[in-house]
């Protein structure tokens, strides 16, 4: 195994060099640790009250939740809206603005999967006084599916057809196929008031957009761009809780910093993207915290745009992923605590497929597969292919340390196989926002979770009518195309049976195993913390963010 990285080093080991260069980057962040915007200080809560501020790396900027977003908006919206139903952590559907979860059993969905009769909850008023009605949930499937409006996904909701709004408390529909993943999809389907949107042309431009009304357990307050938004509690919540006056989401985009934060007792919880690895074995022994480790459903992966001519050959890809020391990268940067994979289906699930190729990492055979292709050295040592240089960008959220080092680790990996990777690092929002989610980028260091609650279905990923960059709506930014995986996500979508459905899904996954559109690294190790006497800060592998129970975060009396 070619190692000539290390011959540029002093005379330590590959693992010993990352080590160095990882504490090395965090001393170098140590000057800015007490400068800037801090966190307002957290007031003490006892029982119902209080005020609790969270931790975000990253800033949410998309208020309105059926417009396209990532995971910390999601934190924002399960404080703000409600799901007809939702989902716990053991995976479990349970009603909330539905007075029951649509089952066969209850004739909520009937027999043939394609008729949904759903009964609403009558005592739910929106934030500003007016009552949730029916028509609220015709015009929020209805919106989804607008081809005039920037939808997060369409998924599911194109299947929907003959909306009925029986009374303002019964609701009917049926589908044009038969879809097994559409529960889980509502139960990630905030909904938002009709009224909010009345006489506004432009629903990409409403003013709701930037001052959200919603149903949820905390009310818009302020926001102060790039410090903190601030929710206030609804007082009239149909649902258990708020148990808090006042929830704070401060944004805090060096990892470090959120630490010394949460160190301090300047934030009580962090929140997306938690402790770093680093940090572990010194937080793990702070007075007065709790802290965790939680395997998520969330998969760190080096994402390729197959827009970009030097990607669009498989041997690349397969070249590129050879070039990873990925267990070097867990072990070192990470501290054993991540698992490697090589699927994107979380390793907890039923349909996760333990059969796929594994992971070698080997310079010589990724040299092999470059230069049998036609790569060949040009400028710089940089390979070449018909006027296309193998040179390309890399980019990630700046702040996130470990990310940082482990692209200066890949760069320099690749570079020993003549391929030229620059690192492009943006603020959160710019990263996360139409550059990621319309494929400007070229390549990305992304933590993604692929599923809807627990189904299996990925169309929203990997199907080629859900790239938004080609008209398509949906999370398919990696321009992945394959017909033979397009059929059976139709097909596995269209199976209610788990066991059945499972063949589908390990076929899927190592087509796209075998397709590379993205070298899956390893699943998230969440350190958690927040301060002792928080109470129902429960992760859920089942969500993109802990948020999902935030009507019952509260302290302890």
């Amino acid at each position: 195994m070619s190692d000539k990285f290390a011959d540029h080093l002093p005379p330590i080991s590959r693992r010993q060099a990352l080590i160095y260069l990882a504490s090395g980057t965090a001393a170098l962040a140590m000057p800015s640790l007490f400068g800037g915007n801090m966190a307002r200080a957290a007031m003490p809560g006892a029982g119902k009250g209080g005020q609790m501020v969270v931790g975000f790396s990253q800033e949410p900027t998309v208020f309105n939740p059926l417009m396209p977003h990532i995971e910390v908006d999601d934190g924002l919206h399960f404080s703000l809206f409600d799901q007809l139903i939702g989902v716990d952590d053991k995976g479990n559907l349970f009603p909330k603005l539905a007075t029951e979860v649509p089952t066969l059993e209850n004739g909520g969905i009937s027999a043939d999967g394609l008729n949904f009769h759903l009964k609403l909850r009558d005592n739910v008023k929106w934030h500003d006084g007016k009552p949730f009605t029916a028509e609220d949930v015709k015009f929020t499937l209805e919106l989804l599916v607008d081809a005039n409006f920037r939808s997060w996904t369409r998924t599911g909701h194109e299947l929907v057809r003959d909306i009925k709004v029986v009374s303002p408390t019964e609701i009917t529909w049926r589908m044009e196929k038969p879809y097994s993943p559409y529960t889980s999809i509502l139960a990630a389907t905030f909904i938002v008031p009709k009224h909010a949107f009345d006489g506004v042309a432009d629903k990409n431009t409403a003013p709701f957009n930037t001052a959200p009304i919603g149903t949820g357990p905390f009310k818009w307050q302020q926001r102060v761009p790039g410090d903190h938004i601030e929710l206030v509690a609804n007082k009239s919540y149909f649902l258990d809780g708020p148990m808090l006056e006042r929830l704070i989401y401060k944004y805090i985009p060096d990892l470090n910093v959120m630490y010394t934060q949460f160190a301090s007792g300047d934030i009580d919880v962090v929140g997306l993207q938690w402790i770093t690895a680093d940090h572990y074995d010194e937080a793990k022994k702070l007075p007065n915290k709790v802290v965790d480790v939680f395997q998520s459903a969330t998969i760190e992966n080096f994402a390729f745009n197959l827009g970009k001519p030097q990607f669009q050959e498989l041997a690349v890809r397969e070249a590129l992923y050879y070039a990873i020391d990925k267990q070097t990268i867990i072990d070192a940067l990470y501290y054993g605590l991540p698992k490697p994979t090589e699927t994107y289906m979380p390793m907890q699930s039923f349909y996760f497929n333990p059969d796929l190729p594994k992971h070698e990492y080997n310079l010589d055979k990724a040299k092999k597969l470059l230069d049998d292709a036609g790569w060949k050295p040009g400028a710089g040592g940089i390979r070449e292919k018909n006027g296309v240089r193998l040179s390309f960008s890399n980019s990630t959220t700046a702040g996130n340390h470990l990310r940082e080092q482990m692209q200066q680790f890949i760069q320099q990996s690749f570079q020993e196989i003549g391929v030229e990777m620059k690192i492009a690092n943006l603020p959160p929002a710019v990263m996360w926002g139409d550059f990621w989610m319309l494929s400007k980028y070229d390549s990305a260091i992304v933590g993604l979770n692929y599923l809807t609650g627990s189904d299996p279905d990925t169309a929203n990923y990997m199907h080629s009518t859900s790239i938004p960059a080609q008209g398509g709506a949906g999370q398919n930014v990696f321009q992945y195309k394959n017909p033979e995986v397009d059929t059976l996500l139709v097909q596995g979508a269209a199976e209610f049976s788990p066991e059945k459905r499972k063949a589908t899904y390990l076929k899927i996954q190592a087509l796209v195993r075998k397709d590379l559109p993205v070298l899956t690294l390893f699943t998230f190790a969440n350190v958690r913390g927040y301060k002792q006497g928080a109470e129902n800060i429960t992760p859920n592998i089942n969500v993109r963010i802990d948020s999902w129970n935030v009507n019952s975060w509260g302290w302890k009396a």
